[in-house]
């Protein structure tokens, strides 16, 4: 009979606290969403969707952290499926945990904010949350960083991914923005990666002259020739003739045509 109660108790009991627990998980994800989306957009990342995919969101995270993002997927799904292993489970949670937390320390610098901020992350079930809400509610700009201590090894990432900006030391990243998105410039003062070399100056032929909007003045008529000469010399002038008088006859001519008497 007693075991009879104890089963209708604690079924009772799960039947209350599921919902509950749900009720939380839902709201921590919902505000831990909120704040991924304040630091992607601070970063960079093109796509508010990004922050509310579960498991991908974590994966965007790690790239900007400076971890592979397949290392991220491979630490998560090796935490679900063997975390009720004794101690193989107990030992990958740990590498699970300490995914995140390499993670989170690259893109805590990044806005400014040290190691020992992630000590948040002791604090169960809020922390995290404690932890993200500073980095996205804080007014520090995003940084490009020095190359992580792990870019020569397989945590690195080497991945290029449309819409998310390649960090210093990623896949990409010396080719320019034609390789991936740039994401937004450096703050003054943050580490740059060495420039490549110029590229050669291409020869442009020169421009032709715009036609004249105006047309030419016309060239001057030849002047024409001297003066024609008269055809005819001009009459000798008369005498003066003077009043009274009467100018004299004109003398006979001698010879056989002159009249006689």
């Amino acid at each position: 009979m007693d075991n009879d109660y104890d089963g209708v108790g604690y079924l009772a009991f799960l039947i209350v606290l599921l919902p509950i627990l749900l009720i939380f998980a839902v709201a921590g994800y919902v505000i831990s969403s909120l704040f991924l989306m304040r630091i992607f957009d601070k970063a960079g990342v093109q796509g508010k969707w990004r922050a509310w995919v579960p498991v991908y969101n974590a994966m965007v995270f790690a790239k900007l952290g400076d971890l592979s993002p397949w290392v991220m997927l491979g630490a998560i799904v090796a935490s679900s499926l063997l975390s009720q292993v004794p101690v193989i489970g107990w030992l990958i949670s740990l590498a699970a945990l300490a995914v995140g937390v390499i993670a989170g320390w690259r893109v805590g610098l990044k806005l400014g904010k040290d190691w020992p901020y992630l000590l948040l992350w002791l604090i169960p079930g809020v922390g995290t949350l404690i932890w993200l809400g500073i980095l996205a509610f804080d007014k520090s700009p995003w940084n490009q960083i020095a190359p992580a201590p792990w870019a020569n090894s397989f945590l690195k990432d080497t991945t290029t991914w449309a819409g998310i900006p390649n960090q210093v030391g990623a896949a990409g990243y010396a080719a320019g923005p034609s390789a991936g998105y740039a994401g937004p410039p450096a703050a003054p003062g943050a580490f740059a990666p060495p420039a490549g070399p110029p590229a050669p100056p291409s020869y442009a032929p020169p421009a032709t002259p715009p036609a004249a909007a105006y047309p030419p003045p016309a060239a001057p008529e030849p002047p024409a020739g001297p003066p024609a000469p008269p055809t005819a010399p001009p009459a000798a002038p008369e005498p003066p003739v003077t009043p009274g008088t009467t100018p004299p006859a004109a003398p006979a001519p001698d010879g056989p045509d002159a009249p006689r008497p």
